[in-house]
């Protein structure tokens, strides 16, 4: 037996563990893409747009021009490097600094410290432009726009409504539930009333309780997906003149961006997404091991978990995974953890149904799949009773700990000619299978 050795992002290092060769599937990993110059990409998308006029044609003097920028949970869209240069881009258009103003889409989210606003934009946007935080639940601040075809109450932050023009700020990303990021969402959930929220959010749902997860709103799904078309809906009824977005490579650079019509430049975003994260497989596997991608992607279970449906995807169900999360701050956010309070499935969905929030949302994901294949999980030791207790997976410290136990299931199980898959940047990949 030919073993090999692999070493996979873990916290702020690696680990290695040693697998047999001639047991190997795959080893999955993305399309490399070169960074680009931020600036020069920037200004290119906005004056030679994707299905739109050039920004600085969009616009004119006396606009009261609001931007709609992702909020810090998004900050890894590196819009504090890009932002600045829409901004001098309206200044040439005519559009003077005290005619701009910034809206965070903070969707649920809290509101953001002063150094969070740096963060999100830049220091020399947030020393220029006045900043605002969307407060979902601050229904003063409100105003309502229509109703969707599915019946969702579109209530939308009063300044988005009141701008004369509106550009939206963020990345293109993958996305469980909506199928891709960005776009439509900087205006829901982005600056959306929380119960208009709630009630697009519930469509990510089975019809009643014991359905479990709409297998219509799913990873990479635009077309037929209801919380992406409701979303849409919203965000036609604001009718924003443009978007620009970055587009991040594995490495966690701009790699290229996309300016112009809200949703054309979006979904070209999102085919060159699709184009640098599909890879294709020989096959769903027995074990699959997944890295979320190391720090700091794996800070906390919240956001390291983003790999666990690329690993549902590249295994068998009823498989194996062996995913590796350090979790230096494994209980934040406290709302993620404390969704595992529920005695089974059933009284976590009617408590996502009573109430939805994201991370109850990804918790009842998580569940789903610790309950349909076996998860291994290499984190801290601080964080082995915690997770026995609240998320049905088995943790350890190592990966080649995690391995071992892996081989004695497979010996248990008669799987002597078992395969394995490895993917070492597990949140930022989508595996498939040509037909």
């Amino acid at each position: 037996m030919s073993l090999k050795e692999f070493k996979l992002a873990y916290g702020h290092g690696t680990q290695s563990v040693m697998l047999p060769e001639e047991h190997i599937s795959d080893v999955l990993e993305g399309v490399p893409t070169p960074a680009c110059d931020v600036k020069e990409a920037t200004i290119e998308c906005m004056r030679h747009p994707i299905g739109a006029e050039p920004l600085r044609d969009l616009v004119k003097k006396g606009d009261k021009v609001c931007l709609v920028v992702a909020d810090i949970t998004r900050a890894w869209n590196r819009a504090s490097e890009f932002t600045i240069h829409v901004v001098n881009e309206l200044n040439d258009a005519g559009i003077p600094d005290d005619d701009i103003y910034i809206v965070f889409a903070q969707g649920t989210h809290r509101v953001h410290t002063d150094e969070e606003n740096v963060t999100c934009v830049g220091e020399e946007v947030a020393s220029r432009i006045k900043m605002y935080q969307h407060v979902s639940t601050d229904k003063s601040m409100l105003t309502h726009v229509g109703t969707t075809t599915r019946g969702t109450d579109v209530w939308i932050d009063t300044r988005v409504v009141e701008a004369d023009k509106v550009i939206l700020i963020n990345a293109i990303s993958t996305h469980d539930m909506a199928g891709f990021g960005g776009g439509r969402k900087l205006i829901l959930p982005g600056v959306a009333g929380f119960e208009t929220v709630q009630q697009n959010h519930c469509h990510a749902l089975g019809p009643t309780v014991g359905s479990g997860l709409n297998p219509d709103a799913a990873l990479l799904k635009i077309a037929g997906n209801p919380v992406s078309e409701d979303m849409q809906e919203a965000c036609d009824m604001i009718a924003p003149c443009f978007l620009v977005h970055s587009v991040i490579n594995a490495e966690g650079e701009i790699s290229s961006m996309v300016g112009g019509d809200p949703y054309k430049a979006w979904l070209e975003g999102t085919r060159e997404i699709y184009r640098m994260q599909k890879v294709r497989m020989k096959a769903q596997t027995d074990v699959t091991i997944v890295s979320a991608g190391g720090y700091p992607k794996d800070t906390n279970l919240y956001q390291g978990t983003k790999c666990y449906t690329t690993a549902e995807i590249a295994t068998k169900k009823g498989g194996i995974i062996i995913t590796m999360i350090e979790a230096e701050d494994v209980q934040e956010p406290p709302a993620y953890l404390g969704s595992f309070k529920y005695k089974n499935l059933t009284e976590m969905e009617e408590g996502l149904r009573a109430c939805f929030t994201i991370p109850l949302f990804v918790a009842f994901e998580n569940l789903i799949t610790a309950m349909t294949h076996t998860v291994y999980i290499v984190t801290r030791p601080e964080n082995f009773d915690i997770l026995r207790e609240r998320t049905h997976q088995i943790p350890v410290a190592t990966v080649e700990e995690a391995w071992e136990l892996a081989k004695k299931q497979l010996a248990e199980e008669g799987k002597e000619d078992y395969t394995i898959n490895v993917i070492s940047q597990g949140s930022a990949i989508v595996p498939y299978v040509e037909e």
